[in-house]
């Protein structure tokens, strides 16, 4: 009796999945293959620059941990993924690593700070960003140790002493450079140097965030950064005051 259902070859019902399976993975492959010629190729320079920053990025974590010297080449490099020969491809050691690391932190404060030398900011906003910027510096407590590790070993390795001495001034001349900016646009002239003035803005900060991190039951972090907000605001309402500024 015709049932009206027509039997399938089960060979043919094969070769049709087959067929589908073929082609389905065909269709994937050419995907891939299209996603990985339209990606965009990295210029021998930006190659170079990811290498870096990979290696820096892994560097800080470490050595925030360990401290430089129980830091070694083999940890940095496996940490980025990279061998010893592509570390030594991009520095010349752990010092000069460390130095460029210090320096990329420095770039990326001073990118903010340096935006508040504006004449289109009010005195008031001018200070108001000043306070923030100051009081939430080394924020990030990995950036914090790898600054405090690069102060005791200056005090200990005078060539290292001598490179850290050249970012320093770098970075004692920008903040000092802001602290004239702010005095003129007072109208009063600074009661010390400006230079002098910034190393004690830097001895303050780095100061309270030590005592911060090492005793941290004693003073907590919105308590460390009211002390610091409360130093800068009474420097600068006080140049406020005596220029009369009412901008």
């Amino acid at each position: 009796m015709d049932t009206g259902f027509r039997t399938i070859n089960p060979s043919t019902h094969l070769n049709t999945l087959v067929y589908l399976n073929t082609i389905t993975n065909f269709n994937i492959r050419c995907l891939c293959y299209h996603r990985v010629m339209t990606r965009k190729r990295l210029t021998r320079e930006e190659s170079r620059d990811q290498t870096r920053q990979r290696l820096l990025d892994a560097a800080q974590k470490i050595i925030a941990k360990k401290g430089l010297t129980a830091t070694s080449v083999e940890d940095i490099a496996g940490a980025a993924g990279y061998t010893r020969g592509a570390f030594y491809s991009n520095f010349g050691g752990k010092s000069d690593l460390f130095i460029e690391l210090l320096r990329r932190d420095h770039q990326q404060a001073t990118t903010e700070m340096m935006s508040l030398v504006s004449d289109e900011l009010s005195v008031e906003e001018i200070q108001l960003r000043a306070r923030n910027t100051y009081s939430q510096l080394y924020r990030d407590n990995e950036c914090f140790m790898n600054w405090t590790e690069a102060r005791m070993m200056a005090a200990r390795d005078a060539k290292f002493r001598a490179k850290l001495s050249a970012l320093m001034v770098e970075k004692r001349g920008q903040i000092a450079g802001l602290i004239q900016y702010f005095y003129q646009r007072t109208g009063v002239v600074p009661p010390v140097e400006p230079e002098v003035m910034a190393m004690g803005f830097m001895s303050l900060v780095e100061g309270v965030k030590l005592f911060m991190l090492s005793s941290p039951l004693e003073m907590k972090t919105d308590q460390a950064e009211s002390v610091l907000a409360l130093f800068i605001d009474s420097i600068m309402d006080l140049a406020r005051l005596r220029g009369g500024a009412k901008d």
